[in-house]
């Protein structure tokens, strides 16, 4: 033979392979071409089998049947679709036919394999169509076949690695549990509808903890005994955890979010009592002292406990509902665990609804006065009136005071909202004295916060007020509370003492309820007592034997009330009583020598205009007069 041929040289025919510097010198004839289809094909290292258009192998290389564990002839024959799994799940076994078809370009899945000899492995599988045996053109490889191209690729390493890399991305480095991740990622699976559409409870509850005083542990211990104590309380919650797993969903997932903040979630929960034994077992399970190295540490947890059906709920408003419930077990007294209540988180909602808008209401206009007379109780004439402001909230409607001060105090914005109120209620005072020229001036009276006091300057304020309104000082009475006036050093002090030294007279609100420091009452540059309340409601009735069935009148009040208004009145103080409702209290309290009433008897607080009709008005009953001038609105 010369080397040459009339037709195609056979597998067994080509000569020894030719290498690249071989090749550079050699021409290239027929017995060294490329090798055929199916050299290539035996040869090749990644497992393949090639499928006829009936789904069925037709032949599988070595490496197919190494890695399956089989002969590799035994493979013919078989069922592509059985022996790498793509009818395990609808829409691979969709994909699948859809390519065998010639409707889809590829498929590329990763499936689970089971070896001959039992052991599993992941391998990806791509199925893709084979070029038509007429289509080999030159080459004239007639061995080419049609079908399906099946190849098989051992991934089994790179899943472990994925898995390990996932696990450490998912879980904490310090206590070893799942994180806030993979937390979410199962509350979120949980939540979806496959999962409690097929024969679960269709609830799901998670208790959310926290320890209490965690971060005295760290900055007295240093974090890595802080460290430690979290790994040991995961350890118990864990067990907790454990011995509450239900038949039918399990032992509740235990997580740490972060921090010292963990969560127990329970899918499948069986109502509000699963989730209260669960929270009562994990701070049973925290109370023991927990033994570190040379250290003996006991810790308490606050818990908040969520349950509810599934429907309708978001992984976000969940989590929301067991962050408020905690605060409300921290804010309870701590070292206790707090069912969520839909009234009172939507009570916070609205609290949190009118923070947000408090300091816009202020610059919208939407505060208005409401003034309350203040009555001499001999002559029932209008001695002054107290300043009450008034919310016209757009959505909520008209808010008494304290529906929102105390936000305003908390966010500051009671010092902008103070100097509206003492400007407005300056400017209102200034106005009934130029309208009622003949008549004595009435004070207007005002209330004013502590952190007014600490955060502006009040003084510079209260003197910028009076001087653009042109109203007297003695015509400005402020208003603080007892607890805020008693045991008052530095600032506040030297604030008052200034105020009083301008002319303003001082009030101290609600006395008799707080602290009540009389030896350091005299000390205080304090003009007015206004007695809480508590005390005028005691004074139902004239004497006991006016009392009906079942109604007893309580001297006590009455003399607890006549001890302070003559000490007051020792004291160089005028005595103002609040809640003043009847006659009978008004007679019993001008008995005792009361200087001034404030209360329904008299009037409601009622807006400016209506105050004018009271002025230099005495109605032939004293105090009853005033109330028949005004009206009860």
């Amino acid at each position: 033979m010369n080397g040459t041929s009339e037709g195609p040289a056979s597998a067994t025919d080509l000569g020894p392979t030719v290498t690249d510097s071989d090749g550079d010198l050699a021409p290239r004839t027929g017995r060294t071409g490329p090798p055929t289809y199916r050299s290539v094909f035996t040869a090749a290292p990644l497992a393949m089998a090639v499928v006829d258009a009936e789904g069925l192998v037709v032949s599988a290389n070595d490496t197919l049947g190494t890695l399956l564990g089989t002969d590799p002839a035994a493979l013919a024959g078989s069922v592509a679709a059985d022996l790498v799994d793509l009818a395990s799940d609808a829409g691979t076994w969709h994909a699948y036919r859809e390519v065998l078809r010639g409707h889809r370009p590829r498929l590329r899945c990763t499936r689970r394999l089971k070896r001959a000899d039992g052991h599993s492995l992941w391998a990806q599988v791509t199925v893709e169509p084979l070029a038509d045996s007429g289509e080999s053109g030159a080459s004239g490889d007639g061995d080419i076949p049609g079908g399906l191209l099946l190849s098989v690729a051992d991934v089994s390493a790179r899943r472990e690695l994925q898995a390990r890399l996932r696990h450490l991305q998912m879980h904490d480095p310090v206590t070893r549990l799942p994180n806030r991740a993979l937390f979410f990622e199962r509350l979120t699976a949980a939540l979806e509808a496959e999962s409690y559409e097929n024969g679960g409870t269709g609830r799901i509850g998670v208790c959310y903890l926290d320890l209490d005083g965690f971060k005295a542990v760290n900055d007295t211990h240093g974090h890595r005994v802080g460290d430690r104590l979290l790994a040991a309380v995961a350890e118990r919650l864990t067990r907790c955890a454990e011995e509450a797993a239900h038949p039918r969903s399990g032992a509740p997932l235990v997580a740490r979010l972060g921090g010292d903040e963990f969560a127990l979630l329970v899918e499948d929960s069986t109502g509000t009592d699963q989730l209260a034994d669960l929270a009562g077992a994990v701070l049973a399970a925290l109370q023991p002292p927990f033994e570190l190295s040379d250290r003996r540490l006991s810790v308490t947890a606050s818990v908040g406990v969520v349950e509810r059906h599934t429907a309708g709920t978001t992984p976000t408003a969940l989590m929301q509902a067991a962050d408020t419930t905690l605060y409300w077990a921290k804010a309870d007294g701590r070292a206790r665990w707090t069912l969520f209540d839909p009234e009172r988180n939507a009570t916070r909602m609205t609290r949190q609804a009118l923070a947000a808008t408090l300091r816009p209401a202020i610059e919208r206009g939407e505060f208005a006065l409401e003034y309350q007379p203040l009555v001499g109780m001999a002559d029932g004439r209008v001695r002054g009136v107290e300043a009450l402001i008034r919310w016209n909230h757009p959505q909520f409607g008209v808010l008494a005071p304290n529906r929102f001060i105390a936000l305003a105090e908390e966010d500051g914005s009671i010092v902008p909202l103070g100097r509206w109120i003492l400007r407005t209620a300056c400017h209102q005072a200034r106005r009934w004295q130029l309208a009622h020229p003949d008549e004595p001036p009435i004070f207007v009276s005002v209330n004013v916060a502590v952190r007014q006091v600490w955060d502006s300057d009040l003084v510079a304020d209260v003197a910028r007020t009076l001087e653009e309104t042109g109203l007297a000082p003695h015509l400005l009475q402020l208003e603080l509370t007892e607890s805020a006036v008693m045991g008052s050093a530095g600032r506040p002090l030297q604030v008052l003492k200034a105020l009083s030294e301008m002319g303003v007279h001082i009030a101290i609100d609600d006395f008799g309820t707080g602290y009540s420091n009389l030896a350091y009452l005299s000390r205080l540059p304090v003009s007015v007592l206004k007695l809480d309340g508590a005390f005028v409601r005691g004074f139902q009735y004239a004497a006991v034997s006016e009392a009906g069935p079942g109604e007893v009148a309580n001297p006590a009040d009455e003399v607890i009330v006549e001890a302070m208004v003559q000490l007051a009145h020792r004291l160089g103080l005028t005595v103002t009583a609040e809640c003043v409702e009847t006659s009978d209290q008004a007679m019993r309290l001008r008995r005792i020598g009361c200087d001034t009433g404030q209360g329904w008897l008299y009037s409601r607080p009622v807006a400016p205009d209506r105050i004018s009709a009271l002025l230099g008005h005495a109605g032939p009953g004293g105090p009853a007069g005033v109330q028949a001038g005004v009206g009860n609105p």
